[in-house]
């Protein structure tokens, strides 16, 4: 079931949280399936590494948010300590979204952090779970640093996996940026993957007072008016094309501008899959350039949208925020952006 030669005296943790990798149920699936339970369809592993095996969660992850983000990045950071890596199991839902906030709150890592799951329980004798956490490993024994999602063969940048497919075993693309890497019978073959710089640190402090906002033609002003008085610091607009939105009749750019005025942070991002957000292309893009807004250049949404989160969660000044979202971390931003 491995391949490429591997050291066996390397350690690796893994971190099970539910998903349906882990799931089994006749009334419908839910995670019933623990991270033990999960190695005992790896038969041949204990060859290759030791392993050790933790239950941090057991959740659907269309449940896993904000507070889970904070346990799964403190449980990965300790393993790092101890461990030559760390493989997550997470269900495919908002898998993305807890890799690219992992990306931002594990720092400068030295050691590889791999989130798998699968689209049918690891049980299922069909099903994609044994494969995709056989190559979770497989990676994760490379000892390459950073925070990646192994899927369907495919090693993808934690910031730039995206998922696009809901029953295709082949869920998840890696967009804006070439596949870090790919897996066959000779194991894992790296071609992209992200240079990490600075010291190992968690930075888990996070405001998860951010929402976002998909635009359709006739989006009304008022939805965005009222996002400072339900609390929110930050929004993500999902807006068309290079970042366009309608300012005739209802006008958004003026909303956008004022909650800016109030100190609420506003990004704009994309509803386009590929390329970037560009405000000095078309004269709306200047007027929302001109009073603050942020663009989110190419990064996806989830990047964009766990990105402003954690940079919250540093700082409330705004424009340390607007500076810091312009920043590229961990490769959520391409390099012709920045």
């Amino acid at each position: 079931m491995f391949g490429g030669v591997i050291m066996p005296e390397k350690s690796i943790k893994l971190l099970a949280t539910g998903g349906t990798i882990a799931a089994a149920g006749e009334d419908g699936l839910a995670p019933a399936l623990g991270a033990s339970d999960l190695l005992s369809y790896l038969p041949g592993l204990e060859q290759l590494c030791h392993v050790d095996a933790q239950d941090i969660l057991a959740l659907d992850s269309s449940n896993i948010q904000p507070e889970e983000w904070r346990v799964i990045a403190h449980a990965a950071y300790n393993a790092l300590q101890d461990h030559d890596g760390v493989v997550i199991t997470h269900g495919t839902d908002t898998l993305a979204y807890t890799a690219a906030m992992l990306s931002f709150m594990l720092r400068g890592l030295q050691k590889p952090v791999i989130l798998t799951g699968s689209q049918l329980p690891i049980a299922h004798l069909a099903g994609d779970g044994r494969g995709n956490l056989a190559d979770a490993f497989t990676t994760a024994l490379t000892g390459q640093p950073g925070v990646y999602v192994v899927f369907n063969h495919k090693i993808m940048l934690g910031t730039r996996a995206t998922k696009l497919r809901a029953i295709s075993f082949d869920a998840f693309e890696s967009v804006n940026r070439p596949l870090a890497g790919v897996l066959d019978a000779r194991g894992a073959h790296w071609v992209n993957p992200q240079p990490i710089t600075g010291e190992t640190a968690l930075q888990s402090d996070l405001n998860d007072a951010v929402c976002l906002i998909k635009l359709i033609p006739g989006t009304r002003p008022a939805l965005l008016d009222g996002l400072g008085d339900l609390g929110y610091r930050g929004v993500v607009i999902e807006a068309f094309g290079v970042g366009g939105l309608h300012h005739l009749r209802r006008n958004l750019t003026d909303s956008l501008g004022v909650l800016r005025d109030r100190g609420i942070a506003v990004v704009v991002t994309t509803q386009c899959l590929y390329d970037s957000t560009d405000l000095s292309l078309y004269a709306v893009g200047k007027q929302l350039g001109d009073r603050g807004v942020i663009p989110a250049h190419d990064m996806t949404t989830e990047a964009a949208v766990t990105k402003l989160m954690w940079v919250l969660g540093q700082t409330e000044d705004i424009e340390t925020v607007a500076a810091r979202m312009q920043q590229d971390y961990c490769g959520e931003i391409g390099h012709d952006n920045t």
